[in-house]
C-alpha cells in the first residue's frame, strides 16, 4: 500500500454524481450525470467554496460522468486551478489513487474525483476502517466529498460535504 506523506497536507476525494443509466449499446465509461446528478454535483461544490475548500489541482478520472462532476468544481474554483484527466482512474485500483496523490509533491491540496469503490477504499487507506465506518456508515455516497487533512498523526477526515 501507498503511503502519502505531505504535500499535499489536505486531500480531497470526490465521488461521481449520479449517472445515467446506461442505454442500450453505451459504455459504461460514457454515461452522463443525471439531472439530480448535475444539480447535487453542484451544490456539493457551491458548498466547498463555502467552505474555502479549494484544491490547488484537480485531478479526475476520464469517464463523461467524472468529468461533468469536475466541471462543477471548476466553476467554483479561481481560472488558476489546475485540472488534469487521468485515464488510470476508470477501474484503478486503491493502490493507483493512492499513487497519484502521492506523486503530487508540489501542490499542497489536490482533488480526485473518481469512482466508487476505489475512492470509498482510499478513504479508508487514509483514515482507517473505524474512522470510515463511523463517518459514512452507508458508504461514500454519490457527489460525496471527503475532506481529509494531515496531522502529526496521521489523516483525518476533517469534513464530508454532501448535498
Amino acid at each position: 500500500m501507498t503511503s502519502i506523506t505531505p504535500p499535499p497536507s489536505r486531500i480531497y476525494l470526490f465521488r461521481h454524481a449520479a449517472a445515467q443509466k446506461a442505454s442500450s449499446g453505451q459504455k459504461d465509461f460514457d454515461r452522463p450525470l443525471s439531472d439530480d446528478g448535475y444539480a447535487a454535483a453542484e451544490i456539493v461544490a457551491e458548498k466547498a467554496i463555502e467552505k474555502n475548500y479549494r484544491p490547488d489541482l484537480v485531478i479526475s478520472s476520464t469517464a463523461l460522468r467524472c468529468r461533468q462532476t469536475a466541471d462543477a468544481i471548476r466553476r467554483a474554483v479561481s481560472p488558476s486551478t489546475e485540472f488534469r484527466y487521468i485515464d488510470e482512474l476508470y477501474n484503478a485500483t486503491t493502490d493507483t489513487y493512492l499513487e497519484i496523490i502521492s506523486s503530487q509533491v508540489t501542490e499542497d491540496s489536490v482533488m480526485l474525483v473518481g469512482h466508487n469503490p476505489v475512492i470509498e477504499h482510499a478513504l479508508e487507506a487514509l483514515i482507517g476502517h473505524k474512522a470510515l465506518v463511523l463517518a459514512l456508515p452507508n458508504g461514500f455516497p454519490t457527489a460525496g466529498l471527503a475532506v481529509i487533512d494531515s496531522t502529526s498523526s496521521g489523516w483525518v477526515l476533517a469534513d464530508f460535504v454532501t448535498q
